[in-house]
């Protein structure tokens, strides 16, 4: 039971919508930073230091200096201008800066309530898991960018994944979190929760193979819809390429598991609508999630045929978000 319980969860609302919203922009900040290969332009972690940008030209020289240390500049960026150089520096700033904003903000408004409602410790004591996560989400930040500065020319695609994940993981945390507080009403007749894993299941393995597509830019090969130079399957890999260990650094495979993926899922979220129908469950939660990943396919396909157009594509990142937090309500419904 909550003391104070009107103040109490009116600011714990406000401080999960507002994080919630906060976490979505670093993300959305990220996308950007990978889309226009900028990354790797700060190449220290910088964890207390970094916090404005350079404010002089002796400053930027010594950023410049050690970015034309690394193999991005060598192999790909070799002649940059320090003007060029600025503009991907900002979009590595500014996502290093909401991360600390929103670390910050993970953490002091916590301490603020466990000062104010010290009655209800136990309850906030689970909401400091966020603070923990977004931290590791830090370190994973730096070890995703450490994989490009020393023989790569870009970070790994795998780091990139799990980066990702664990920032989409925590988006939806908070989401159910939010959900918990306003006691929002959940179906009176359950189904199976191992067919709602399984799309689950789908969902995240579409964000990770769209993750491994983004780290090897591989959007920009194959850039027809529905088949693939004329074929539903890519024709520069043959069928042993499929069962080695390197099917994970091949974009044109990646690329075609991440069509087929997207296929099953269609199927699978047609099955759950002839669910919700049957089981006469509130169809407006299954109509936004159709909705949703309706809009995420169609920016898919604009983003493939348009080279991976920066606008769409990170749109079609944003787009993830919305698919796995409305599929969250779903879930979140189905529970007991």
């Amino acid at each position: 039971m909550f003391v104070n319980r009107d103040n109490y969860l009116k600011y714990l609302k406000i401080w999960l919508i507002t994080l919630f919203f906060l976490i979505v922009s670093m993300v959305a900040v990220g996308g950007l930073t990978r889309l226009t290969d900028s990354g790797l332009s700060i190449t220290a972690w910088e964890l207390f230091s970094g916090i404005l940008p350079p404010l002089n030209n002796v400053e930027w020289n010594d950023y410049f200096s050690e970015y034309k240390k690394i193999p991005e500049y060598q192999n790909i960026n070799y002649g940059m201008s320090l003007n060029e150089f600025k503009t991907i520096f900002y979009w590595e700033y500014a996502h290093r800066l909401l991360a600390r904003i929103v670390g910050l903000f993970s953490i002091i408004p916590l301490l603020f309530f466990s000062f104010k409602f010290k009655e209800n410790q136990n309850h906030l004591k689970k909401y400091y898991i966020f603070f923990i996560l977004i931290c590791f989400q830090g370190f994973l930040g730096w070890y995703m960018v450490s994989s490009g500065l020393v023989i790569n020319n870009d970070v790994s695609h795998f780091r990139l994944a799990i980066h990702l994940s664990l920032a989409l993981f925590l988006i939806c945390l908070i989401f159910w979190s939010f959900l918990d507080i306003i006691h929002i009403n959940k179906y009176k007749k359950k189904y199976s929760e191992l067919f709602l894993i399984l799309i689950l299941f789908i969902i995240i393995l579409q964000i990770i193979l769209g993750a491994f597509l983004s780290g090897m830019d591989g959007g920009l090969i194959y850039n027809s819809w529905p088949l693939m130079n004329d074929k539903f399957y890519p024709n520069d890999v043959s069928i042993m390429d499929y069962f080695t260990y390197e099917v994970f650094n091949n974009p044109s495979i990646i690329q075609f598991f991440h069509r087929t993926t997207a296929y099953v899922l269609i199927f699978l979220t047609i099955f759950l609508n002839y669910l919700f129908f049957k089981h006469k469950l509130d169809f407006t939660d299954i109509l936004i999630f159709d909705f949703f990943l309706l809009l995420q396919i169609i920016l898919g396909i604009i983003t493939l045929i348009s080279g991976a157009e920066i606008r769409y594509a990170s749109l079609h990142q944003l787009g993830s978000i919305l698919v796995l937090c409305s599929y969250s309500l779903i879930l979140y419904k189905n529970t007991n």
